[in-house]
């Protein structure tokens, strides 16, 4: 009997390991896919998968592939030659784009060339999409050649982790749907008035005070809290980590620590830093808080310094997130050392700002020239546009696109993160049964943006580098909702930011999304399955 049921289960086995073909119609969409006559090439497990060149990156790149291919299919290739069917990637400093690639599909040979390893890798998450999502004996790859390069150098995606903590195996999983989808930056949301979450040596009381709340509203401002403690941070060397594992998927990441608004995380740590002096106390609720660091101390700026001094040690990217937003000023207005700090500089208002908006103007400069003398750039969120900005400033526009369309305008360079497109903390059904931040925002509209038209000025066309969606995390607190409100939009997000406008339509978008949503579940990324249910 034992006999009969073993044959009985090898017969199924052989059965369900079968052959399959590769399909390049994935996302986001390549910009030319030319399919050729002739006999398929075959990937199975004789395959070699190599690159002759000795860069750390593209050895890397290597070992991604093999990886990715035995998740997908079960097929582990295991050739270490150039005879038989070879995978072969090259470094080829004729590809015009730094994050361009040509795949080259021939019967015995499958090539991926890139000016740099991120082309090769993004050639890779190509070829890794395209692969059938099930266990399988060998896969037909239909001759083909794929030439592809980016629309935006800038595709990003924002995480709060300062109004819920995310442990470090959930940024991972993170930084890896990210590299699925060709987003090359991970804008991490560090600090806020719920939550100090860097570890800065210099002011431990940060996160050993300001990254604890005592409780945590319970819905929306509802006035009833749930009695229980919530804290969380990450360490310097947590914080490299995931640096290092983001660049090793050539995913940039860039640090926001939100000022001079969204601070009473550090107040309550550091009350000297306020108007009032507090007693402060780490946010229990959400929305905006009218204490704020103090525009007319000299400790404030000592400490902004020193902070971003730390924080650049740990995060190499050109731009320092530094917000900007949502900073009321009431309490400058009403603040001696405020006031004094406005009479001193000569700031009045004007252009329909106040004197208190140059001053905010003022402060962030002093911090744009700090991180300036260090090789860095400021990115801000577009209130840092109520007033004079300088000019090394890129503007995040996120209150719709008016001030990415104010930014360009004046010579600045800009992100657009548009609520109405790319806040993906907002409902993406009509069910609302879930307790969210509010808004509706479907997958279509996401997909549907078009960050530079074609008739937009020269400014515009000039200036707008990328786009961005925000993932807020009030009420997100933990791995699976975070999964649910990112995919598919993050997908959607990512075809506007490397496909050219022309070239977009819904319709196909959903039939390639649907593929791809078979490799979110077999990573068990729970997505928002509207889009594929077929009155959809």
């Amino acid at each position: 009997m034992r006999k009969i049921l073993l044959s009985v289960a090898l017969m199924m086995a052989s059965i369900a390991l079968h052959a399959t073909d590769a399909d390049y119609q994935v996302v986001p969409l390549p910009q030319s896919i030319a399919l050729q006559k002739g006999e398929a090439f075959v990937l199975d497990g004789t395959t070699s998968v190599l690159s002759l060149s000795p860069d750390e990156a593209m050895q890397r790149n290597v070992q991604f592939l093999k990886q990715y291919i035995r998740e997908t299919t079960g097929i582990t290739p295991e050739g270490t030659s150039k005879k038989g069917s070879v995978i072969l990637l090259k470094l080829n400093n004729k590809i015009e784009n730094d994050e361009g690639y040509v795949i080259t599909v021939k019967t015995k040979t499958i090539t991926i060339e890139g000016k740099t390893a991120a082309g090769v890798f993004y050639g890779i998450q190509t070829l890794r999409k395209s692969l059938p999502v099930e266990q399988a004996k060998y896969v037909s790859f239909p001759l083909a050649q794929i030439v592809d390069q980016p629309r935006f150098s800038y595709r990003g995606t924002m995480l709060d982790c300062a109004r819920h903590y995310f442990k470090m195996d959930f940024i991972k999983e993170f930084i890896d749907m990210l590299a699925l989808h060709n987003i090359n930056t991970f804008h991490w949301h560090l600090t806020e008035d719920q939550g100090w979450r860097a570890q800065i040596d210099r002011y431990p009381k940060l996160t050993e005070v300001g990254s604890k709340r005592a409780q945590t509203v319970i819905g929306r401002n509802t006035g009833l809290y749930d009695d229980t403690p919530y804290g969380g941070y990450y360490t310097k060397d947590d914080m490299r980590e995931v640096v290092k594992y983001a660049a090793e998927r050539h995913i940039t990441v860039i640090p926001e620590i939100d000022m001079p608004g969204h601070m009473l995380g550090a107040l309550a740590a550091y009350p000297e830093l306020g108007c009032t002096g507090g007693p402060y106390k780490v946010a229990e609720s959400w929305g905006v808080f009218p204490d704020i660091l103090c525009a007319g101390n000299p400790q404030t700026y000592e400490f902004v310094n020193n902070v971003l001094d730390e924080i650049v040690d740990i995060f190499p990217s050109k731009y320092i997130h530094i917000g900007g937003d949502e900073s009321p000023r009431d309490r400058w207005k009403e603040c001696p050392r405020c006031q004094a700090e406005i009479k001193k500089l000569g700031l009045k208002g004007s252009n329909g700002f106040s004197a208190e908006a140059q001053l905010q103007c003022y402060f962030m400069s002093q911090v744009a020239k700090h991180l300036a003398a260090k090789g860095r750039s400021i990115i801000g969120w577009d209130e840092i546009l109520e007033g004079d900005v300088d000019k090394g400033t890129t503007v995040m526009s996120w209150r719709g696109t008016d001030g990415g369309f104010e930014a360009a305008k004046r010579g600045l360079d800009v992100i657009m993160s548009p609520t109405t497109y790319y806040y993906i903390d907002y409902y993406q059904t009509k069910d609302n049964r879930l307790t969210l931040i509010g808004g509706y925002l479907p997958t279509e509209k996401t997909y549907s943006y078009n960050p530079v038209p074609d008739d937009a000025t020269p400014a515009l066309k000039a200036h707008v580098k990328g786009v961005q969606a925000n993932l807020w995390t009030e009420y997100i607190m933990g791995r699976d909702l975070a999964f649910y409100q990112l995919l598919p939009r993050v997908a959607a997000l990512a075809e506007t930011g490397w496909a050219d406008n022309a070239k977009k339509n819904y319709g196909s978008f959903k039939e390639r999304e649907a593929k791809l949503n078979m490799l979110y579940k077999h990573y068990d990324w729970k997505a928002c399955q509207d889009i594929f249910t077929p009155e959809k």
